[in-house]
């Protein structure tokens, strides 16, 4: 099984970055895909969710109307389009599977986010 995540960098505030995770080693249209991400000194935040067949979503209040999740079943992928990018937005996001019962999950290593000027 592997997530591999792509996409981050470096971005000015304001500015815009779209994160990929490419996955392989499951059956991907039944799990559910979620980026969260993890700021130094800080708990693993929930960012957005995609249902296993894309047809629900959902984003944590911080990220609302700036950040998309989507999925593409037949590449086996989960988009998040982050717009309008925030310095508080700097984490490392980390791609996410988990079964629909909830009892198996899949991580990938992460992406670094960093909004600076």
């Amino acid at each position: 099984v592997q997530l591999v995540e792509s996409g981050g960098g470096l971005v000015q505030p304001g500015g815009s970055l779209r994160l990929s995770c490419a996955a392989s080693g499951f059956t991907f249209r039944g799990y559910a895909m979620s980026w969260y991400r993890q700021a130094p000194g800080k708990e693993r935040e929930l960012v957005a969710s995609v249902s296993s067949a894309g047809g629900n979503t959902y984003y944590a209040d911080s990220v609302k109307d700036r950040f998309t999740i989507s999925r593409d079943n037949a590449k086996k992928a989960v988009y998040l389009q982050m717009n309008s990018l925030k310095p508080e937005d700097t984490a490392v996001y980390l791609c996410n599977a988990r079964s629909g019962t909830g009892r198996i999950e899949f991580w990938g290593q992460g992406t670094q986010v960093t909004v600076s000027s």
